[in-house]
């Protein structure tokens, strides 16, 4: 890949042309809100800063910053910034998704199994 001549990074869209912004109402899923949730709490918390969260936006590289959406985006960069400050560790991470996806893929199921 060929650097940019003006030294801007793939994600640096700064008065370049990017289409209509959308201006429909977009009705949040439950585990979207969590994560602006668990990021707001975070920060307040002093686990990372607004440039921590946005050190890994920008870091994870263009294809990951294309299909992934916003939230997917955040979570990840929210995940990687509480790796790094001793939150939890990967192992530690892995048991508890494991713990979580014994419980089934349904609220229902997850009541059912008394989680």
């Amino acid at each position: 890949m060929i650097p940019d001549p003006t030294g801007k990074r793939w994600h640096d869209m700064g008065g370049d042309l990017a289409g209509p912004v959308p201006g429909d109402d977009h009705d949040f899923a439950l585990w979207e809100k969590r994560v602006d949730a668990l990021v707001i709490l975070s920060g307040l918390k002093g686990v990372f800063t607004v440039d921590g969260l946005r050190r890994v936006l920008e870091d994870m590289g263009e294809d990951a910053f294309e299909t992934m959406t916003y939230y997917e985006r955040w979570v990840a960069s929210l995940n990687q910034n509480m790796l790094e400050q001793g939150v939890y560790t990967v192992a530690e991470l892995g048991a508890r998704i494991e713990a979580v996806q014994a419980r089934g893929t349904t609220y229902g199921e997850a009541t059912d199994a008394g989680a």
